[in-house]
């Protein structure tokens, strides 16, 4: 049997020896009653040694991939509280008591640090764009204006933890953190960090373009998942405008002459046209599905206790 933290401060690492004292020490010296937990990635540095020097509890997830951690981490950890935080020394600890309080003063199930640059090098311009767009996208798509949903400086209830199914393997994860927020409309919040450069010797595992086009994918299918009357419709439109275009004329010629001379484009707009249907149809069906996931989401949370 294991005893409940009040506060868990979870660190993912993975080659993070250069900082991770660092980071145990700053949250050690604002959160002297939590519990740091460093959960190591297959590093092949000293990342172990050093979080355990530096007074961390660590623990291992053999599985490659920041999604993999983090649902090893909800898992494992029973708290009150959550703290999720990356090993790299870039967030600010001391905002961490003001995004609890901001948590718990007002009943809230996600509290997102959003970065606020205090270096040049801190937030290179090709992520920064990046973030920029897909927090934009993810705005359009679900309705509210999130301002940093890449952010891994969070704070959770436990309700959210324990009832959030980890789906994703890398960096993905926090966008996943936020549809999910968006998709059961949880309370939440955002409040402005720093935001600091990586310590000297320290080297980002963020790749701008692959990871980028993996996380704006990991949208794209939540998109599809959780909005598919939406998503299909749109795909069934499209193909009934075009059949629709491709129709008229052989349609005016038929109604002139009698003769359908062009077959082959009133063979294609009659199969686009059943394609656009079935679009319609798959929607409508999986629409369904969706509402049915989103109650048993939702139920999920309701079983736990509020903080």
């Amino acid at each position: 049997m294991t005893t409940r933290d009040r506060v868990a401060v979870l660190i993912p690492c993975f080659n993070e020896e250069v900082a991770i004292a660092t980071v145990v020490a700053d949250f050690r010296r604002v959160l002297p009653d939590a519990r740091i937990y460093v959960y190591d990635n297959n590093s092949t540095d000293g990342t172990r040694a050093v979080a355990l020097a530096a007074g961390a509890e660590v623990r291992s997830e053999r599985r490659q991939g920041k999604g993999h951690v983090v649902r090893r981490m909800f898992a494992d950890i029973d708290a009150d509280i959550y703290l999720l935080v990356d090993g790299d020394a870039t967030y600010d600890a001391a905002s961490a008591p003001r995004m609890l309080e901001t948590l718990t003063g007002n009943h809230l199930d996600m509290v997102v640090g959003r970065r606020i640059q205090q270096h040049k090098a801190a937030y290179r311009t090709g992520h920064r764009t990046g973030n920029s767009l897909l927090t934009g996208f993810l705005a359009t798509v679900f309705g509210q204006d999130f301002k940093d949903i890449l952010s891994g400086y969070r704070a959770f209830s436990r309700r959210f933890v324990k009832s959030f199914p980890v789906l994703s393997d890398g960096f993905e994860i926090e966008t996943e953190l936020s549809v999910h927020a968006l998709q059961l409309a949880l309370p939440i919040a955002e409040i402005e960090t720093p935001y600091f450069a990586r310590p000297e010797g320290s080297v980002s595992k963020l790749s701008t373009w692959p990871d980028g086009l993996r996380i704006l994918g990991t949208i794209l299918k939540l998109y599809r998942t959780e909005k598919p009357l939406r998503f299909f419709g749109a795909i069934g439109l499209f193909l009934a405008i075009v059949a629709f275009g491709l129709a008229v004329p052989v349609a005016v010629t038929y109604f002139e002459t009698g003769l359908v001379p062009r077959l082959p484009t009133a063979v294609l707009s009659t199969g686009m046209m059943i394609l656009a249907m079935l679009s319609i149809s798959s929607g409508l069906v999986l629409d369904t599905v969706t509402r049915g996931r989103r109650e048993v989401k939702l139920l999920a949370y309701l079983a736990q206790p509020a903080n």
